[in-house]
Order: C-alpha cells, then structure tokens, then sequence
C-alpha cells in the first residue's frame, strides 16, 4: 500500500488560512458601520396607565367589617 505524500500538505493549509483571512477582511470592509448615536435625553415622559384613569378603592384587611 503507498504511502499518503503529505509533504504538500502545509503549503495548502497555509494558502486556505491566507485566503480565508483575506475574504474576510474583503467582507469586514464592505460593510457600513452606522455612525456615532446621539444621547438619548434621560428625560422620562410620564405615560398614564390603564388602572391610573380609573377610581379603585382599596379595602384593608383590618377595615373589612368582622364577619
């Protein structure tokens, strides 16, 4: 049985981890970055909630009548 010749072997790694290297760099560089954001104002608005609108009264244990 012959023997697998692997004395090529390094030069086609190499060359594939070059080109590969290469794509990439090609494909980074098409690409567009957006531009710096501008700070968002901290500024909260206040949004009203559906419970807030309307009137909930809120019974206390201790104000329920003893049964």
């Amino acid at each position: 049985m012959p023997q697998l010749d692997t004395s090529t072997w390094f030069i086609i790694i190499l060359s594939m981890i070059m080109t590969l290297f290469i794509v990439f760099q090609l494909k980074i560089s098409k690409h567009l970055y957006p531009g710096n954001p501008e700070p968002k104002s901290t500024v909260m608005l206040k949004q009203p909630n559906p419970w807030e609108k309307k009137w909930t009264k809120i019974y206390s244990p201790l104000s329920l009548p003893l049964q």
